[in-house]
């Protein structure tokens, strides 16, 4: 049986759709000349009073996270809130955005379809952005602006659709930050493509043996029953979605944390039944990365991880992306996840990806 295949000889199709991403990062570059005109109106949002809004559910609230991060460091101030929490409790707040944006891989999902219709009844309502994969959809049309992944179809977790997210995503970022560094729309979307094609590149680096690296993760886990995936800046983001992926794909419990808060208190977990993954994507607290590994590893722990350098953590296994752009790092960081996942459901003799109790568009509150 290859990695391919199932135990009855199907196509394995998580497996197929983690090797699509490469392909699904290039593609969403190639759609960013098309949507310029989109990005141009984004770009007025900076003047705009109030802070930027982002919001999702799933995955696609984990890139929020990420993209919030960023336009943090650029000086634009974003919020994200889930946006369950949003529909019931916090939507009339959204008033005072100066725009939401609502990622929706599907454009189908529950909450984003019931928030986007009260914001649209809201007086003076903020500028409503969506970014979707495909726009024939129920969100497209009750936004001001849709913005296409272009991911393709996708029938198991969140892989390509979630990494595409983030081709349109840092778009949005480099365009609000454009005004304060004077670069034109065309010059910022430039810049987003080629670094989605390097982080394309990463990914594909990555996976050129799958079923080997899927192996070398299993064993690095060694049995151990318990994950932690940590983050910083906008690793937060990809941390979230390592532990959602294991939790979805391979039914294995996984907790992700901010890794400053993993000091307060979780450092407690420490030890020989611990395997910790740090996603360590940000040049600032690097040091900060490699101070924790060191000192979690001196407790038996074992630590991954996962780093857009070189040279790093010689305490801890590490895995280099290669030096990738830290939002669009996030699409390539969460791939030893992905294929650990792959590989536990198989040990359990489970089909990756496959959902017995979810669904893969959530229709239901």
């Amino acid at each position: 049986m290859s990695w391919h295949q199932l135990a009855d000889g199907q196509r394995d199709p998580f497996m197929t759709e983690i090797l699509e991403q490469p392909t699904a990062l290039r593609r969403a570059a190639a759609m960013l000349g098309g949507q310029a005109e989109f990005f141009a109106l984004t770009e007025s949002l900076r003047d705009r009073r109030g802070p930027l809004l982002l919001t999702g559910m799933g995955s696609s609230f984990h890139a929020c996270q990420a993209a919030a991060s960023a336009l943090g460091q650029r000086g634009v101030l974003a919020v994200t809130t889930n946006t369950a929490e949003l529909l019931h409790f916090q939507w009339k707040t959204a008033a005072a955005a100066s725009a939401v944006v609502l990622i929706s891989q599907s454009g189908r999902s529950v909450e984003v379809l019931r928030l986007a219709r009260k914001l649209r009844s809201l007086a003076g309502r903020p500028r409503l952005v969506a970014i979707t994969n495909g726009t024939d959809n129920p969100l497209t049309p009750m936004v001001d602006i849709c913005l296409d992944t272009a991911a393709g179809e996708e029938i198991g977790p969140s892989t390509k659709s979630y990494a595409a997210t983030f081709v349109p995503l840092a778009a949005l970022v480099e365009t609000l930050s454009a005004a304060a560094s004077r670069i034109s729309t065309a010059a910022a979307l430039s810049r987003v493509a080629e670094a989605a094609h390097a982080a394309a590149d990463a990914a594909e680096q990555l996976i050129k043996k799958p079923d080997a690296l899927a192996d070398e993760l299993f064993e690095w886990l060694d049995g151990r029953k318990r994950v932690t995936i940590l983050g910083r800046g906008v690793a937060r983001g990809p941390a979230e979605t390592s532990a959602l992926v294991l939790k979805e794909a391979a039914r294995f419990p996984a907790e992700a944390l901010d890794a400053a808060d993993f000091r307060h208190g979780p450092l407690e977990l420490a030890g020989p039944d611990l395997a910790v993954v740090l996603l360590s994507l940000e040049e600032a607290t690097r040091r900060l990365d490699d101070r924790l590994t060191a000192e979690v590893a001196r407790h038996r722990t074992a630590v991954l991880v996962v780093a857009n350098a070189q040279g790093l953590a010689e305490t801890a296994r590490t895995l280099a992306i290669g030096r990738v752009e830290p939002l669009m790092a996030c699409a390539v960081a969460v791939i030893p996840a992905q294929l650990l996942a792959w590989r536990l459901a198989r040990a359990l003799g489970r089909r990756p990806g496959e959902f017995r109790l979810a669904s893969k568009v959530t229709t239901e509150e």
